[in-house]
Formats: structure tokens, sequence, C-alpha cells
């Protein structure tokens, strides 16, 4: 696998891509965007909409061929990345966590790099495993979970895996845990207000829990060329991309769960293929392939795959012939309650008008 270094790569993306070379000549460049919001207010529960034992048999599989599994978990070691370097921002230490979904521990693997920024004029720090006491991997492929388990990065943090029976059942006592981190796996969960709750649940008090899943716009360049091929050369549209939440559902259901103090941001990391079968071939490879109950049965045709890709490149396609595929990945953040919070006075309460800070021209006008 190579990269096509230009200015569109950030710098911690090129640290985070630690997987094994493809012997493709397949190139792909990346890009992002960030937009950051706070959601607090609640709303309605996600469908279930999953074919929970069909993803784990696509994830098993995906997992068999372990070089080719590597090769494509350059999109789950960046955000893994991404997700690690919050812990930057929580200036205390993590006796025990709890990684759920762990993939093939990718957290696990990042938290053990001993610079997150190596372009950073600072000197080299401890690696962030240093903050934990010990992790707990816990999944619910047996092969994903394990494929990893003989690289070294094992013998540099104090490391256990759990299969889980259900992705959506956690079997751990409550306030178990210092810290819980999930990355890229709850967005096939189909009760997530529950797993939220559980969450919350085995947390001590006034503890984080830091997750990231793919969101509702991921892959939309996809979905758009599909519909439009399908309408083309059979009449009609079929199902073959799964449902993703909204960064608003998120912020909504993290409420309801009992989190406080939440941040939610997104990251719109923008990957190069050089056609739609390279793409589709890797999310084949990432065991990310469609697992809804009303997918369409059966592969797509090839008249259907040609106008596809066909439809791809008018619509988004590169100078390069190459074309963009987004991922769009929320980040959320939610404390547990505790004592010693910081809490939010009372309405009413505040002693300073905005208008004196602002001035006429903040809005507010005179006094």
């Amino acid at each position: 696998m190579s990269l096509a270094k230009g200015p569109s790569i950030s710098r911690p993306l090129r640290h985070a891509l630690t997987s094994t070379p493809r012997s493709t000549t397949t190139t792909r460049a990346f890009s992002c965007t960030r937009r950051i919001s706070a959601i607090q207010q609640p709303g309605a529960p996600v469908a279930s909409v999953f074919n929970g034992p069909t993803k784990i048999l696509q994830r098993d599989r995906s997992a068999t061929n372990v070089g080719e599994s590597r090769a494509v978990d350059y999109l789950r070691d960046e955000v893994a990345f991404r997700l690690s370097t919050r812990l930057l921002d929580i200036s205390r230490n993590f006796p025990k966590v709890l990684d759920y979904g762990a993939n093939a521990c990718n957290i696990a693997r990042i938290l053990t790099q001993p610079d997150p920024d190596p372009d950073s004029s600072k000197p080299v720090t401890e690696p962030l495993s240093s903050k934990i006491g010990h992790l707990v991997c816990a999944d619910t492929s047996e092969k994903t979970l394990y494929r990893d388990a003989s690289l070294p990065f094992n013998d540099s943090i104090s490391l256990s895996r759990h299969v889980l029976q259900s992705p959506e059942y956690l079997p751990y006592a409550p306030e178990s845990f210092d810290l819980v981190l999930s990355s890229l796996s709850m967005h096939w969960i189909n009760d997530l207000p529950s797993v939220l709750t559980q969450i919350n649940q085995c947390l001590k008090p006034d503890c984080a829990f830091i997750g990231a899943m793919s969101g509702g716009d991921t892959l939309f360049e996809l979905r758009g060329s599909l519909q439009l091929a399908e309408m083309e050369r059979l009449g009609g549209i079929g199902t073959h991309v799964s449902p993703l939440a909204d960064v608003r559902d998120v912020g909504n259901l993290l409420n309801r769960a009992g989190f406080k103090l939440l941040t939610v941001d997104v990251d719109d990391i923008v990957v190069d293929y050089p056609s739609v079968l390279h793409l589709m071939r890797d999310l084949q490879a990432m065991g990310e392939s469609n697992a809804a109950l009303r997918m369409t049965p059966g592969p797509l045709s090839r008249d259907v795959l040609m106008a596809t890709d066909a439809i791809y490149k008018e619509l988004y396609g590169n100078e390069d012939g190459s074309i963009p595929a987004t991922f769009r990945t929320i980040y959320m953040i939610g404390w547990k309650e505790g004592e010693g919070q910081p809490q939010p006075l009372q309405r009413g309460s505040g002693q300073v008008n905005l208008g004196d800070v602002l001035g006429e021209g903040g809005g507010f006008g005179k006094k």
C-alpha cells in the first residue's frame, strides 16, 4: 500500500498508518475536515436494522486472511490514533480500562506508540499506555480480536482479551472501569441506547467514555452512485449500504444514557481509490460489508458495477481518474455523573451583562 503524499494528508495520519503494505499498487490519498458541536437534547432511539450473526461472520472471514486484513487497517488505525490523543487532555491515570468493540486491538497498538506527534519540537514523551493500568479488549469476533495477539505491542501494555457473546450485552459489574473506549464498532449495534446505558453503568463515578463511530454521511458518494446506476439499469434501487446514525442522534443518545459534559465532534476522512471495485474490495476486507436485515440479496451485477463506477467518476471523480470516498467519523466524550464535576449555574444567576462585555456590536444594544 502506497500513500500519495501531498498537502491534503494530515501529520497525525501519516504517523498513524502502520498496516502491512499490500502487494497491489492501489494508491490512497487522505484528507479530512472537522466540525464540532455540543448536543444535549433528548431524541428517539436508533431503529434495529442490523443482522448481528451476519456481521460476526463477515468479520471472522476478513480476519482469516491476516495479511489482507492488516493491510486495510489504515482507517481503523487512524481513527484509533485520533481517539487516543484525546486522552492527552485528561490529566489522570486509568487503573482499569475497557475497549468495547476492540476489533484487532487497534487502540492498544496505538497506545504503545512513544510519541503522538513526531513532528513536534517537544521531546519524545512516554506512550499513552503508561497512563493505563490494565486494558480489557472486548469484541464479538474472536478471530479479529486475536488476529494480532503475537505482535510485539502486546508486551508493551497490560492487556487481556474478552470475546463477547452479544454486542449488545456488557457482562461487567457496575462501576468497574475508570475509562471506556470504543473505536469504529458501535455503528453496527442495534440497541445503541441500551449499550450506552450499560457503558455508563460499568463506569466509576466521574469517569469518561470516549468513543468513535461511523456517521450518517459516510460513503455518500457510493450510495448516490449506486442508486443512480440501479435506477438506470434496473428501474429501481436496492439496499446495499447499511444505514448509520447522525451526529444529532449520537448526542441525544448519550444524554439519555445519563452522560454529562458531552462533547461531539466530526471528522470527514476522504480516501482516494482507483475505482469503485477497489473501494468495495477494501470494505469487504475490513469486514464492513452491508449487514442490514433488509439488504438486497445477492451480489451486484457486472452491468450495475460498471455503471456505478462511471457515474461515480463523472459526479465525484478526481482529475487523475481516482475516486474519493468520504468516511465520516463521529467522536464523542461523555462523563458519568460524580461528585466534584462542574455544574451549570441556575438560570438567571449571572452577574455580568453580556451587553457590557460585547458592546453595541455584540447584538445586545445599549443598556
